[in-house]
This record gives structure tokens, sequence and C-alpha cells, in this order.
């Protein structure tokens, strides 16, 4: 059993004043703020899996909607039943309600609608903290928004959808140009302003004029414009909100002007929507930082561009079958920072200085007479961790103008060692290489595990003609222990001018360049957060530890898999890092690091009691969130679709573990505090409905605003089938014990309090505040 002493906290977290104007959720009231420990004393939930909190406080066992009764504290709290509501569940202290869901029309074009798959949301006041422009993400689309969507199980088909019944119009039967479009509008984001009513709820002001979106497909009437075959695609239907605008965004920075004016579409630095936005950061100055991840378009997720590039940055050629063919989006486009001005004084932004990648988020250093620092992470298998430093200097941190100091500065990718200390390595043409080894990322799995197999230690290298016996340049050339040794020398003793002509280029490609000068392989390294405590200090959660086909986190330095076929050995189920920079102003090339703790079972060795870790913040007295990402397809031990077999959840087996989340449930949101009886516990707060995800938690005065998304994703709409299997888990003193789990197949979230299976699941964000009476 591992339990986060105050010693530890206090060591990770730091202690003091907070620092001002750091993040910006550390400027707005924490919840409770009368009570001692920031957002004040609450009874935690109870979740399935047993957890340290629970021995010492009593908690809040949900049974219904709405409903629960409290449970004493208890020497072993393994719970031998557990059923799973579909219901955001929160401390009986607190209340939920839904700000915006999906399909909302509070636009003034009655077509506009919000998106789907709400993401980071974002505070951007107007008068105060009463009255403000909510900006909400729109990651991506999924079942049961519509059989099209990608990626949509077989199994599914003639199960009832959403999009008809809340958008009001059927979606195409085939994957068409509308279809295409539609789920591209129905990504990017939307600007809400919202007013606190007087019940002390937010609501949103219908018919705004600062209510706008902006999605996949902004500005595409700019298509006219092209000689290359697109001219004529400039809409996809005959809905006012289907034909395109002048929304258009701009690139900024060493891409727009090295690669950009290479571009197929002939638009230079012009760029049609901005989609695919998963987490992102508000900046002092009053915009917000919206990041661009899976951009990535395959056969099967078509929803997508093309990421292969040629040495000049531009773009291998469409792959067939995806939205970026069919609307003539070239991908060295999309995969970006845009900066997002919620009051519409400005065009959207592009800041490619910032690199192409998946990205995650994004986290801020704006200190005044200092460079702008950025912290971001690239959430594949092996992806970098990134920092940027401005060449230009902060003059006041809440001045428009710091937006410039964004579009010139270096990319560093980090490079951790294991004995703890890291170097930042610039990607500059001069930069020499230093690609990564297979058999040394892979080393200690190796180690335990025995010899690898075909493939292990993936890393992947920019393909150049001439290089290992290429005959062809542009995309990605697969290393593994089996060629490393034949493949390796070919990549060494050179810099990134041999293998990209200008500094646009490289940040177009940052990944595969990053891999290429040595920069370290990761566990998905989603958030990242400025401790406002110690603003040298950059806290990270590294969400999921496995290798895949694009990478291999280092072994060294993460857990990629269970070693041993003890029942209690340390799960692969990601962590939280941090990062100690070696200035203090955060601009220097050294750092030190280390693994504050390890995902996993509380019964597992290192275990915390969560598992894949993903987006972090600090309440205004410094104390830790986080959600957490488990896969859809692991919730509660039960695959996606309408069969919903049970995934094989066995302790005793090494290797590649991923099944040993389903013990977790659902998807959920913690604390660590800082201060008070609980300091350094993790307790539990929230946990959100069927197969949903909670995302980007915002605190604004005494709201936590937070989205629900993909309610009932990839699974038949909720129907009153529930599903029932008994499952092996950890008790707190390592010993197994079985639970008997039931949960119901499918959700109806946020209707679901009625239990009418009429009633569809949307994608919302929520805000939870106290109850009247409850300090």
């Amino acid at each position: 059993m591992s339990e986060i002493t105050r010693r530890q906290l206090l060591t990770f977290l730091g202690a003091g004043a907070a620092a001002a104007a750091l993040s910006p959720s550390i400027d707005r009231l924490g919840l409770g703020q009368a009570e001692a420990s920031g957002f004040g004393l609450f009874t935690p939930v109870r979740l399935p899996h047993p957890l340290s909190i629970y021995t010492k406080r009593r908690s809040f066992l949900p049974t219904g909607v709405g409903d629960g009764v409290l449970l004493p504290p208890a020497t072993d709290p393994s719970l031998a039943t557990y059923s799973v509501l579909d219901d955001v569940v929160v401390p009986p202290e607190f209340e939920r309600y839904v700000i915006v869901r999906w399909g909302d029309r509070v636009f003034r074009s009655q077509d506009d609608y919000v998106g789907y798959n709400h993401d980071y949301t974002a505070f951007i006041p107007l008068e105060g903290d009463h009255d403000g422009l909510l900006w909400v993400n729109h990651e991506y689309v999924s079942f049961p928004f519509s059989f099209l969507a990608p990626g949509t199980p077989a199994n599914v088909a003639g199960f009832p959808t959403s999009f008809e019944k809340v958008i009001g119009f059927p979606f195409p039967t085939a994957k068409n140009r509308e279809a295409l479009g539609e789920m591209l509008y129905n990504c990017g984001g939307s600007v809400l302003h919202v007013r606190k009513a007087r019940e002390g709820r937010y609501r949103v002001r219908k018919g705004d004029g600062y209510n706008r979106r902006l999605h996949g497909l902004s500005g595409l009437a700019i298509n006219a414009n092209r000689a290359d075959g697109y001219a004529l695609v400039t809409d996809w239907g005959a809905r006012s909100h289907q034909k395109g605008d002048e929304d258009y965004l701009v690139g900024t920075g060493p891409a727009a002007k090295d690669v950009f004016p290479l571009s197929s579409d002939g638009l230079d630095e012009k760029i049609i929507g901005t989609a695919f936005n998963c987490s992102g950061a508000t900046t002092p100055w009053g915009t917000v930082l919206s990041s661009e991840e899976n951009f990535q378009g395959d056969s099967l997720f078509f929803v997508g561009v093309t990421e292969d590039v040629l040495p000049s940055g531009i773009q291998t050629g469409y792959v067939a079958g995806t939205t970026g063919a069919e609307f003539g989006q070239v991908g060295e486009k999309y995969g970006w920072i845009v900066e997002v001005d919620p009051k519409g004084d400005e065009r959207s932004k592009k800041h490619t200085a910032l690199g192409r990648f998946r990205h995650e988020n994004l986290a801020l250093r704006a200190e005044p007479n200092q460079p702008l620092v950025a912290y971001m992470g690239d959430d594949r298998r092996g992806g970098h961790v990134w920092k940027f430093v401005s060449k230009g200097l902060v003059k006041r941190s809440s001045s428009k103008r710091n937006s410039d100091l964004l579009e010139r500065g270096t990319l560093f990718a980090a490079r951790f060692n294991p004995d703890g200390t890291g170097a930042w390595i610039p990607l500059l043409p001069t930069t020499p290489t230093n690609p990564n080894v297979p058999s040394v990322v892979a080393s200690v799995k190796i180690a335990n595990l025995g010899p690898a197999a075909a493939g292990d230690g993936t890393v992947r290298l920019p393909k150049r003609t001439g290089l290992a016996g290429q005959t062809t340049s542009g995309g990605s050339f697969v290393v593994t222990t089996l060629n490393e040794g034949t493949v390796l020398p070919d990549y060494r003793n050179k810099t990134l001018a041999d293998f990209y002509p200008t500094p646009g280029a490289i940040l177009v490609d940052a990944f595969l360049a990053a891999n290429l000068v040595g920069g370290t392989p990761c566990a998905r390294p989603e958030d990242f957060e400025v401790n406002p405590r110690k603003p040298r200090e950059i806290v990270m959660s590294m969400t999921d530890g496995a290798p895949g086909g694009e990478g291999y986190p280092d072994s060294r330095i993460f857990v990629v898999a269970k070693y041993s076929t003890a029942t209690t050995a340390t799960q692969q189920s990601g962590s939280l890092h941090k990062i100690i920079e070696d200035t203090r102003d955060g601009t220097g090339s050294t750092f030190h690091w280390t693994r504050f703790v390890q995902g996993g079972e509380a019964g597992a060795a290192d275990g915390t009691g969560f598992a894949a870790v993903d987006n972090l913040t600090f309440d205004r007295t410094g104390d830790l969130w986080g959600v957490t990402d488990m896969s859809t397809n692991l919730h509660n031990g039960f695959d996606v679709g309408s069969a919903s077999a049970q995934q094989a959840i066995n302790h005793a087996l090494s290797g590649n573990t991923a099944n040993l989340v389903g013990v977790f449930g659902a998807n959920w949101l913690f604390v660590v505090p800082l201060d008070g009886p609980d300091a350094g516990q993790v307790c539990p707060f929230a946990y959100g409905p069927v197969r949903c995800e909670m995302t980007g938690p915002t605190f604004v005065d005494d709201t936590l605003i937070i989205s629900v998304q993909h309610p009932s994703e990839d699974s038949p709409i909720g129907d009153g089938t529930i599903l029932s299997r008994s499952m092996e888990m950890l008790k707190l003193d390592g010993s197994l014990f079985s639970q008997t789990r039931t949960v119901p197949r499918g959700s109806n979230w946020p209707d679901s309090a009625t239990g009418d299976p009429a009633n569809l699941p949307c994608p919302s964000t929520i805000g939870i505040q106290r109850k009247p009476g409850h300090k």
C-alpha cells in the first residue's frame, strides 16, 4: 500500500505564499474559501476500489441519482458489491447543474449550435467573476453521435443514435461531404457569455453578441481563391451554418514564413478551421490557448489530416477518405497551439513557434521583465515534454501585446536522465543528432521480462533517401531493437539542418525531430501546471506508460509494464512527475526531475489509488486537483459495443496489464489537499456518468466548472440494460478480494435522473457548488 505523507506532499508541492499571476486558476476564488483546506471540508465520494482516505473519514456511497448513504471509516474499506450510477456523483454538501450542453442553440443564428465532446474550459471575466465569457473546447465526435463516427463498434448497428433528436435534422446515412463537414463543425470551440443568476448558478445569455462558434471549417469560404481543385468546396450543405464563412485563422512564426507559402492550398498563412481541440490554457492577457491534439487522420479515424510531411514541412499528400482530403485541409496547418480572443477583437492565430505535435495542454509563466515560458506535452506513446522560451520579454502580464511573444522564440525537448537530472534540447538547425536507441529505451523492461520481442523499443525517425537503405523521403522510419545496429549509424554525427532545410520545417515535424536529437520518449505526457508556491517547479501528468506503435516510453524513467507476476507488483497506470528548473526564471538549459506518485491500485507497490491521471489544476490555496482518463473500452472491466464483453482482470499476469484499470470504474475527479486533516490524501470528489471522461476543471468564484465528455461513448444509449460481473481487486494490504460490480450498459446523462430511456446522452459543461447552508 502506498500513501502520500504530509512530508512527501510538502516536499513535492512546497509551502509558503502563492506566487502571483502564474496559473490563471490561481486568480479565481477557490471553492469553500472560508475553510482551512482551500476547497473546504467535504465528504469523500465512495468509489468502487479501496482508498486510504476511507479508513480515516466517513464517505458518501451513492445509491441512486441524487441519493446515497454515509459509510463510517473502516480498517478494511473493501466493498463486496458496488453499483455504478449513470450520474455526476458529488459529495452530499455539493450540487451540480448543467451550464450548456451539446446542441444548445444559444447563438444569434438559430442554425448554429454548441459542439460535441466538451473538453477544456476557460473563463474570461467581463464584470468580475459573476459575468464573463466561457470558452469550451470540442475535441472530436464519437458514437452515439452517429453510426458514421470514427471507431464506432460494428455491433451497435440498429441501436438509436442521438444526432437527429438533439440537433433537429437527419444525419446523412453515408460518409459524404455533409457528414464529414458536420463532424468537423462539431469540433473546435464555443464562446459563451455566461452570467450568474439569482440562485447563484451560471446561465448562458442566449442570442448574445459575444456567443460564437469557431470550428473545424471556419473560414471555408477562402477555398474559392484556390487553384488546386478545391475552389468549389466552400460549403457542406444547404443550411446557413454549413455555408463557408470568412472566419479563417492565420499562422504566425517560423512555419508560417518557411512552410505555409509552399503549401498546396496556395493560401499562404491563412488556415481553414481549428479542430481536435483538447486542453489548453488561459493567458493573463485574456485570451485562450487551445491545443489541437489528435489531428492525424487515417482510414479508420478519418476526421483528421495528414501528419506525415516531406523534408520541406509540407504534407506527403492527402490521405484518401479523410476530412482533410475532402475539404483540402493541408496537414501542415494542423496540430498547433491556437490563440483565441473570446471577445472577438483579434483573428484567431496558430502559433507555429510552439511546434506541431499532438498538443494536450499548455502551462505559462508570464512574469514581468522575463521571457514568456510555456510548457507542453505531446499526448502519444513516446511523446515528448516541451518548453518554449520567447525571444522578447513580458512587460505587463495583462498586456495583449504578450501575444506577439508567442511568435518568436526557441522550442526545446526535454531529456530526462536516470539520475534525476535533465536537459532542454533546442530544436535548431545546428542541433546535433543523437537519436534514441531502442535497446536503451526498453532496457528496464528487457531486464525484467526477458529479451525484447520484435518491435520492442520502437523509435520513429524521419525517413530520408539514402539513409539505412531508404529510397523515399518524408514520413517516419521505424527503428527497433532488431535493426538499430544497422540503421542508427546513418542518423548520427549530423545536425537537424541535414534533415530539414528551414527552421519552420523542423517545427512542423517536431515529434520526429525530437527523437532525432535525443528528446526522451515519455508516457503520454498530458497536463502541465506551474506550481503556484514554487514557480520553478512544473507538475506533469503522465497518463499511461504502455508502449505502442507510435513510440516507447523510456523504461528507465517510466513504468512501462507490470514487471512481475506478483499480484502486488507496480502497475503501469500512469504517474505524476515534476520538473525543477535549475534557473529561477525557467529559461535555463538544465533541470532536475522527480516522480511524485505512481498510479495503480492502492494495494499495489507504489500505487496511489488512481489510474490514467490527465488534466490537473491548482485551486487558489495550492491544493492539487486531477481527473482521470481511463480508456472507454476498459471502464468497469467491460468492453464497448452492445455485447459489452468482460475484460480479463488478472493480477497474476505480467507485461501489458492495461485491463487492471477496470477496477477503478468510471473516470473521476480528485483533490490532494495541501493543508488540513486530509493533507496528502487522494480525496475523491466526483465521478462521472457511464463511459464518460471529466475534463477541463476551472475554478471561478465559488464554482468549479468542468466538462463531461462522451457519456455512453461507443455503447448503446441507456435502455435499462444492466451489466454485472465479479471482479478481482486488491485490498489496501495487498491481498485479493472479489467484488460484484453492476453498471448500466449505456448512458442517458444529463437527464438520467428521470430513468426515461428516451433521454439522450449529451456532452455538457457543468457547474459544481456548495448547497445553500453547507459551509
